[in-house]
């Protein structure tokens, strides 16, 4: 997942993408490091503690600072369950996911609470920006990957085609029920559900007592601080030349994630890539990478899905006036607009 180039955690250990090999087996299972022993009395004995597991087609990890290696154990393993959970009620891909037989068969009966949780957001999230965010794309992304099985990109018909079949407004969720209310409609949670499954990471962690932590679903969370005096940072790189840094965020409390034409594309050029404008049916012209610092992590998530297909004008303007907001666009130009109080290094 080309995202994970784009954001990478300063813990003076390397990038947190990188750090995979460090965490011993997927599933769960954390490795302890011990910290130098001046930081250590300073930190009344805090061990870092990692775990990793795979979700969301690439690997999750959660590291802690924690003084008990049995608690942050657990908090760790809660933590990633809660991650898996969200992958296998969510994913386009697997039979047993209410995602996947909602798009099978047009009706999903008693979804899940968690379900319906990011079907509201999803639908508040189109609503405050007009339609530019719309969990019912899944029709032109079959489209382009039919069409690039064959070599090819789709042709203006096939993309109108795919099109018609998509409308945020009909999708109806209800408790006890989610239907589409028209045909050959299906939808793709892509674009919350790794901001969400963070968000319920976080708060397993809570649960179990961890106060100092850095966790990566996809999108960025942290609680508390890397050291004493110095919070955790991340870096965040060019969407065209990931080994430059383009700014460092100081993590203050918010969750951070990015999207980008990078992350998976249709052609060479960055054209035709995985986000779409529902308006048009063909990916948004003007920003190549969106960073989105935001209270939640599925808010953070839905946003820079978002402000890609908004453009840099109408994303400024949202982020402006939604509270504890910022973001970085870098169209594809190479200019790079940041919010005023983007929390930047």
């Amino acid at each position: 997942m080309r995202r994970r180039t784009l954001l990478s955690s300063s813990l003076g250990l390397g990038s947190l993408a990188g750090l995979a090999g460090l965490t011993g087996a997927a599933g769960g299972r954390h490795a302890p490091e011990r910290m130098a022993p001046a930081e250590q009395a300073t930190r009344q004995e805090l061990v870092l503690h990692s775990g990793s597991a795979l979700a969301f087609g690439t690997t999750v990890t959660i590291r802690v600072l924690h003084a008990d290696p049995q608690s942050a154990d657990l908090a760790i393993r809660n933590g990633l369950r809660e991650v898996q959970k969200i992958d296998a009620l969510m994913s386009l891909y697997r039979e047993q996911s209410q995602v996947f037989q909602l798009n099978r068969s047009g009706v999903l009966t008693a979804p899940a609470p968690h379900l319906l949780h990011v079907l509201a957001m999803a639908r508040h999230l189109s609503v405050i920006t007009a339609g530019a965010f719309d969990i019912t794309v899944q029709p032109l992304w079959r489209a382009f990957s039919q069409a690039r099985s064959r070599a090819q990109l789709p042709t203006s018909a096939e993309i109108a085609a795919a099109r018609s079949h998509v409308s945020w407004q009909h999708l109806e969720a209800e408790p006890h029920q989610v239907r589409f209310t028209a045909p050959g409609m299906a939808i793709t949670l892509n674009g919350l559900a790794q901001g969400y499954a963070l968000d319920l990471a976080i708060e397993a962690l809570q649960a179990g007592g961890i106060q100092h932590a850095l966790l990566d679903t996809g999108e960025f969370g942290a609680l508390g601080r890397k050291k004493p005096d110095q919070p955790w940072h991340l870096g965040v790189s060019d969407p065209r030349h990931t080994d430059l840094i383009l700014a460092r965020l100081q993590m203050d409390g918010r969750k951070v994630a990015t999207s980008g034409d990078y992350e998976s594309a249709f052609d060479s050029d960055f054209v035709h890539h995985h986000i779409f404008d529902p308006s048009s049916g063909v990916s948004p012209a003007e920003l190549a990478g969106v960073t989105v610092v935001a209270p939640t992590g599925i808010l953070a998530d839905g946003l820079s899905t978002a402000f890609m297909v908004m453009g840099s004008d109408k994303a400024l303007a949202l982020a402006n006036q939604l509270p504890d907001v910022d973001t970085m666009l870098v169209r594809k130009n190479g200019t790079v607009i940041k919010t005023a109080n983007f929390p930047e290094v």
